[in-house]
C-alpha cells in the first residue's frame, strides 16, 4: 500500500520510520522548512526500541503525487484545519485517512470534508517528541498504534491495511471496538492533561495531595458524564480502571498539554475541554472543574 504521513513529527516521524524499517512504501507531507531539514538530515530516530536513519521520500502540498492507499494524520488539534487543506489533492475515493489525534472532535471535521467512509478510526500512545535538530526521540517501552473500522468490521480494505502495519518494530493493533477505545482514551487524556495542567505539576505530587486524588476522581466522573450524555461507549467501570492507571503512573509523568504550557506554546484547550463544555451546557450539566480548566487554559493563551 502507498502511505502518506501528514507531517514528519514525534509521531508520524516515528511510526512512518518504522514503516520505512520494513520496506512499506511511505512518504511524507511537509512543509518546506521541514522538507529542507530532511533533505540536509535525513530523518533521524533515536528510540528505546532502536536507532535509524534514512533519507525519506517528501512532497510539499500541491507537488504532483500518485493516489494514496492510507493517510495518517497525527497533527495538534489546532493545525487539523490547514492539515485538511494540504492533503486534499492526494485523497481519493479509496483513500483511508487514520487520524491519530487526541479526542473526538476532529472526526466530524474529517467526515464533513472527505466523507464517513473515508474515515477510519485510530489513537495512539507513545512518548515522543522533536528536539531542537529535528531528531525524533521515542523514551518510552510504549509505541502503540491502535486502528478499526468504527463499524468494527473486518473489511478487505482494513485487513490488508492490518498486513501492512504488521512486523514493524513498533506495535500496530487493529481494534474490533475503536470508537470505544477512542472515547476511554479521550477520557484518560482530559483527565490527565486537566489536572497537570491546572496544577502545573507531574502526576505524582498531585496524588500526594488529599485534593489532589479527589480533583483527578471528580475529574475522570464529570468527563465520563459528558460523555454517556451524549451515549458514548464508555464501558461500565471505566472510571476504576482510569483511576487505577493514573495512580500507577510514574511519579514525574507530564501530559503533553503540559509540556505544551511550560514551552510557551499553543494548547488543545477548544479540541478537549471547550469539546466537553458545549455538550454540557446543551444537556445542561454541571462541570465545575472541566469549566475550571478551561478558563485556566483560555487565560493562559490569551497572555
Amino acid at each position: 500500500m502507498r502511505v502518506l504521513i501528514v507531517g514528519a513529527g514525534g509521531i508520524g516521524g516515528y511510526f512512518g520510520g518504522r514503516l520505512v524499517e520494513k520496506g512499506e512504501d511511505v512518504t511524507f507531507l511537509v512543509r518546506q522548512n521541514r522538507k529542507q531539514q530532511l533533505d540536509e538530515t535525513g530523518l533521524v530516530i533515536e528510540s528505546v526500541h532502536g536507532n535509524m536513519e534514512f533519507k525519506p521520500k517528501t512532497i510539499v502540498s500541491g507537488e504532483p503525487a500518485e493516489p494514496f492507499d492510507v493517510i495518517l494524520l497525527s497533527t495538534k488539534a489546532y493545525h487539523l484545519q490547514g492539515a485538511i487543506e494540504g492533503m486534499k489533492p492526494y485523497v481519493t475515493e479509496n483513500t483511508m485517512i487514520l487520524p491519530l489525534l487526541n479526542g473526538i472532535a476532529h472526526v466530524d471535521e474529517l467526515r464533513a470534508v472527505f466523507g464517513d467512509e473515508s474515515v477510519i478510526g485510530g489513537l495512539c500512545f507513545i512518548e515522543t517528541t522533536l528536539d531542537e535538530k529535528g531528531t525524533v526521540v521515542q523514551t518510552s517501552p510504549i509505541h502503540d498504534l491502535v486502528f478499526g473500522e468504527f463499524s468494527g468490521e473486518q473489511t478487505e480494505r482494513i485487513k490488508k491495511l492490518e498486513s501492512t502495519f504488521q512486523g514493524t518494530k513498533a506495535s500496530f493493533r487493529l481494534s474490533e471496538n475503536i470508537e470505544q477505545d477512542m472515547w476511554h482514551k479521550y477520557q484518560f487524556i482530559a483527565t490527565l492533561s486537566g489536572v497537570t495542567s491546572i496544577f502545573r505539576a507531574p502526576i505524582g505530587p498531585i496524588r500526594d495531595q488529599e485534593y489532589g486524588v479527589e480533583t483527578i476522581q471528580t475529574l475522570l466522573e464529570e468527563v465520563g458524564n459528558v460523555m454517556r450524555s451524549v451515549e458514548a461507549p464508555l464501558a461500565e467501570g471505566i472510571e476504576a480502571s482510569q483511576m487505577d492507571k493514573i495512580m500507577q503512573m510514574g511519579y514525574n509523568m507530564k501530559s503533553s498539554l503540559q509540556r505544551d504550557m511550560e514551552k510557551g506554546l499553543k494548547t488543545e484547550a477548544e479540541h478537549f475541554f471547550g469539546y466537553l463544555l458545549q455538550i454540557a451546557k446543551v444537556k445542561q450539566l454541571r462541570t465545575p472543574v472541566i469549566g475550571t480548566i478551561y478558563a485556566n487554559l483560555e487565560v493562559y493563551e490569551a497572555r
